[in-house]
């Protein structure tokens, strides 16, 4: 996503332009909007002595239909509705950190040893799998971030359960290669989950 700088200029058909001015001239283009999102061109972006093409893609923001958001992508032959799907997904990776940080302590451990602190992120990552999955199925919220709320339709995301189903079946498959430490604490792992995940991974695995 784009700021929307004044000091930041794309080229576009020649002429150069900050994203609002962009944004009014393909306004003033008496382009017809799209039913997911505003407008969409390919402009051409300089950093430092590289230039390369951008596809940026202008969407209303929910709730305030005088503000856009610009999204930009370096895959200019995608489509404009791909690039919000694919930004979509990507926004679940910002609402984990947030989640992680504020209510799971991510950032808060003193563990200085490097295969401690990679333990701590797995299982923080496992936490947060859990309740997201828990919340899925309570309130079947697809909608998290401005984006979703512009697409019928997500991309198909992996059923929690079958990412957990491959997970548990690769480990078991590499059980003999792990030394006995590791085989307990997959055992242990398997024991402190939820009743119902338990039963549904003793007919998968």
């Amino acid at each position: 996503m784009l700021k929307q700088s004044i000091k930041i200029y794309y080229r576009y058909r020649g002429r150069a332009y900050g994203v609002k001015d962009l944004y009014q001239r393909l306004a003033a283009s008496n382009r017809k909007r799209k039913e997911h999102y505003l407008y969409s061109c390919v402009v051409e972006a300089h950093y430092q002595d590289h230039r390369f093409p951008l596809k940026l893609v202008f969407v209303t923001k929910r709730g305030n239909k005088s503000r856009y958001l610009v999204l930009a992508t370096t895959q200019i032959q995608l489509q404009p509705a791909e690039i919000i799907q694919l930004y979509g997904r990507r926004w679940q990776i910002e609402t984990y950190f947030k989640a992680a940080k504020q209510y799971l302590a991510l950032n808060k451990s003193q563990i200085q040893d490097y295969d401690g602190l990679c333990g701590y992120i797995a299982v923080t990552g496992l936490t947060y799998d859990l309740l997201a999955w828990l919340e899925r199925q309570n309130k079947d919220d697809r909608t998290i971030g401005d984006l979703f709320y512009l697409m019928n339709t997500a991309l198909p995301d992996i059923k929690f359960l079958d990412a957990l189903v491959y997970l548990i079946a690769v480990l078991q498959k590499v059980k003999k290669d792990i030394n006995k430490q590791v085989a307990q604490t997959l055992a242990n792992f398997l024991s402190y989950l939820p009743a119902g995940i338990r039963k549904v991974l003793r007919r998968q695995v």
